[in-house]
């Protein structure tokens, strides 16, 4: 089983929705996805209401998520993390106790080469309109991973 993590900040609008995304695209047989955030302000809580609308409307449910804050463990746990932005690579590396562990982490958008800026944007502070646009980037990215994925595992 190849484990994959996906990490934002606050575990309610990026990595929820990365988290979605990839687990539709992977076989649950052979790949397990989850996310966390580098915080831990929404522990426990669902992710933003319009991640869960912007994620119904392609036919994936992510209301069932809760979020979690991403703990040192988490590297013995997971085979990949792939944080959303620079600032939580930082944050997620920052917490690594070996260059094993800093080897699992990547910015996500690095998966795809046809994005240049490869910090997924935080839309918490937009409208839908912002998840629209994360929804897009990861969905693509989600694509190119997850062939990847299962070439490499499968």
């Amino acid at each position: 089983m190849t484990r994959i993590l996906m990490v934002c900040l606050g575990n309610i609008c990026r990595s929820p929705l990365a988290h979605g995304i990839l687990e539709s695209k992977l076989p649950k047989s052979s790949f397990f996805v989850d996310s966390a955030g580098t915080a831990a302000y929404h522990a426990g809580n669902k992710p933003d209401h319009r991640s869960i609308n912007v994620a119904n409307k392609y036919g994936i449910a992510i209301h069932q998520q809760r979020a979690r804050q991403f703990i040192a463990s988490d590297f013995d746990t997971f085979d990949y993390i792939f944080a959303m932005d620079s600032s939580n690579y930082n944050n997620i590396i920052s917490l690594a106790k070996s260059n094993a562990d800093i080897g699992k982490v990547k910015l996500f958008l690095e998966e795809n080469p046809n994005i240049t800026d490869k910090n997924v944007p935080d839309p918490y502070y937009g409208g839908a309109d912002g998840f629209e646009h994360v929804y897009e980037l990861i969905s693509s990215t989600s694509e190119l991973l997850a062939e990847r994925l299962k070439h490499k595992h499968l």
